[in-house]
């Protein structure tokens, strides 16, 4: 209905030129053609001259009325250390052509007016003028040379690269139809390679090659996680594209760089303003306390909604909205905390780790010692603390022996350490080593093995200092399973030494 409204008015409006155009034919018989050209002319002369005035109110009162919600005006100034200065070179643009763009309609609309055709009056021609060549040549290259040169400045200042010895934090963006991939280092601070041809969409959507010891401990978010970045942090950001040309653009910290398959790039910047900061002053806007779902009066308000965004800035496709990602800038306590708890979750380990791509079969990895020496401790933590029998036993995970013999694996020498210091840490602690098998075999040797490698473990222990009045040991053979001996997968469950805390003086 409002679509056939719209015609509708057009439709007239349309007559009502004709019809007009029409009276002034007949107008133009009745009085004479000249004299109607002459009264044409001054009407549509003065029509141009309000025309200007009405033009430049609204364009002025306009863009004064809606500064509030452009980048770089009101709350929305560059949350970025950089951005200051992008937001003065627009700025100085800004000013520049503005002045220009009003002085040349001014003399356009009353050049218009003022030497409009009257009877009489002849035009006078001049076709060249050496001094208004040279104002109007030599004017606009100054001006140019001071924007362009401050421009350059600035983006030197953006795109020089980091050295070695710099300290920053560098992520990995990768785009395609229609999302990112985030990836960021783990504790060695450093991306491992990729490699387009290594691409599996099921296991290896970014082509990680997995033989480079940097891949271990690399992180990719998933699509429903934020980008969480320190604030007063240099941060480098490595793009890049699997498919079509996509742009990786962060308003609120005026940075923007495009995504082009096959050709890396990159941008740095340092954010200085956190998102908590930035919503604590909006709210002194009061259009930013404003509900956010205006048809929900009990919604939050928009300065609490506020989010910094990352978003494609090329049309790469249908759904090219979909390729926003909210980003989440907090201080460097928060994103030590953050990072810590998805250190404990690499892409390596959760994805990659003991199946047929994994390279590192049979080895067990540092950051896998740090990540089980964490745990080791909660659990041993806990197991003080609980009252019941079952989770007073802690499951020596990283305690390995020989095939068929009870002699210690080196791999074991990491677990072993840690519990010795956790023993030493809790000299109230009395504790017995519980050792179990798998049902292959004969009963009574498996029950010898399990005694003897209870016994082995403790002996580490106690020659790591631990004292023997503290410890005890104890074999069960296959009479304690805790998976099913019928798979290979529970008889490795079964054979397994634990740890049971006794009592705690304390």
């Amino acid at each position: 209905m409002t679509g056939l409204i719209i015609f509708l008015i057009f439709l007239l409006l349309g007559v009502i030129v004709v019809q007009i155009g029409r009276v002034t034919e007949l107008a133009a018989k009745i009085r004479g053609e000249e004299e109607v050209e002459q009264q044409n002319t001054n009407r549509q002369a003065k029509m141009l001259m309000l025309f200007l005035v009405v033009f430049l109110v609204l364009g002025m009162g306009s863009a004064y009325y809606y500064k509030d919600v452009m980048l770089g005006y009101g709350p929305l100034v560059s949350a970025s250390s950089h951005g200051g200065d992008i937001d003065s070179l627009f700025n100085w643009t800004l000013v520049i052509t503005g002045i220009v763009f009003v002085i040349t309609h001014i003399l356009l609309f009353w050049f218009s007016y003022k030497y409009r055709s009257v009877k009489g009056r002849k035009a006078f021609f001049q076709p060249h003028n050496n001094t208004l060549e040279i104002i109007w040549t030599v004017v606009p290259a100054v001006v140019m040379t001071f924007l362009v040169v401050n421009g350059l400045v600035i983006w030197n200042e953006v795109m020089t690269d980091l050295g070695p010895d710099d300290q920053y934090l560098e992520i990995e963006a990768t785009g395609y139809q229609f999302a990112w991939d985030i990836r960021y280092p783990g504790a060695d601070n450093a991306l491992a390679t990729k490699n387009f041809r290594l691409i599996d969409p099921a296991t290896n959507p970014l082509g990680i090659d997995w033989s480079d010891d940097k891949a271990i401990d690399d992180i990719v978010l998933s699509g429903a996680d934020k980008i969480v970045l320190p604030v007063d942090t240099t941060i480098r950001v490595r793009i890049t594209a699997k498919d079509v040309l996509h742009n990786f653009y962060l308003p609120h910290f005026r940075v923007k760089m495009d995504a082009i398959p096959g050709l890396p790039t990159y941008f740095i910047f340092e954010p200085i303003t956190t998102t908590k900061e930035f919503r604590k002053n909006l709210k002194n806007y009061p259009e930013w306390r404003q509900p956010y779902d205006p048809e929900d009066p009990e919604s939050k308000e928009r300065w609490e909604m506020f989010d910094y965004e990352l978003a494609c800035a090329e049309l790469c496709g249908k759904s090219h909205y979909a390729m926003k990602r909210i980003v989440e800038v907090v201080t460097r306590e928060e994103y030590n905390e953050w990072i810590a708890e998805k250190n404990t979750k690499p892409y390596y380990l959760t994805t990659i780790r003991g199946t047929e791509n994994d390279p590192r079969k049979g080895q067990l990895l540092d950051v896998e010692k740090r990540l089980r020496n964490v745990e080791l401790t909660s659990e041993f933590t806990k197991a003080m603390e609980s009252e019941t029998l079952e989770d007073k036993i802690i499951n020596l995970k990283n305690v390995f022996y020989n095939t068929g013999s009870a002699n210690l694996d080196q791999k074991s020498q990491s677990e072993l350490d840690k519990l010795s210091q956790l023993l030493a840490q809790f000299p109230s602690v009395n504790a017995e080593l519980r050792g179990h098998t798998d049902n292959v075999g004969d009963d009574a040797l498996n029950f010898s093995l399990s005694e003897s490698r209870a016994n082995n473990v403790m002996q580490y222990l106690l020659n790591k200092g631990v004292n023997a009045e503290r410890l005890s040991r104890v074999g069960f053979g296959e009479t304690l399973p805790i998976g099913e001996n019928d798979s290979a997968e529970g008889r490795e469950q079964n054979r397994r030494t634990e740890l049971r805390i006794i009592s705690n003086s304390l």
